[in-house]
């Protein structure tokens, strides 16, 4: 079972939109997860434009693919690697950390983490 960075059981992140690389509600992983879709974040505006403006737009639907397109206050299982450019850049998102999966602790350090906490 995974464990999220608190060191608690991982709640979901979302249903509606329904996220994670499985597309399960959480922030789960595997060796088939390259983006290591770690860490659950409440969208905002600026970064979703941010991640636009780095060539990953997640505000545009995308049916063919299920895809709904992501709006300020979704919840969403990001990429770890693009929280840590978006937190270096200032635009990361805040994080929920009960749905952020203890992985991501091998890119951020939990005080930062609780930083960006909602």
């Amino acid at each position: 079972m995974a464990r999220n960075v608190l060191g608690d059981p991982l709640v979901p992140c979302s249903h509606a939109p329904l996220t994670g690389f499985y597309r399960d509600g959480c922030c789960n992983t595997g060796r088939e997860d390259l983006g290591l879709h770690l860490v659950c974040v409440v969208l905002t505006a600026e970064f979703l434009a941010f991640s636009k403006a780095r060539g990953n737009d997640l505000s545009t639907p995308h049916p063919e693919y299920s895809f709904p397109g992501l709006k300020p206050g979704d919840r969403w299982c990001l990429c770890m690697q693009r929280w840590v450019e978006a937190y270096q850049a200032g635009f990361a998102p805040g994080i929920v950390l009960e749905a952020t999966n203890e992985l991501a602790l091998e890119w951020a350090d939990l005080s930062t983490m609780k930083e960006y906490a909602v």
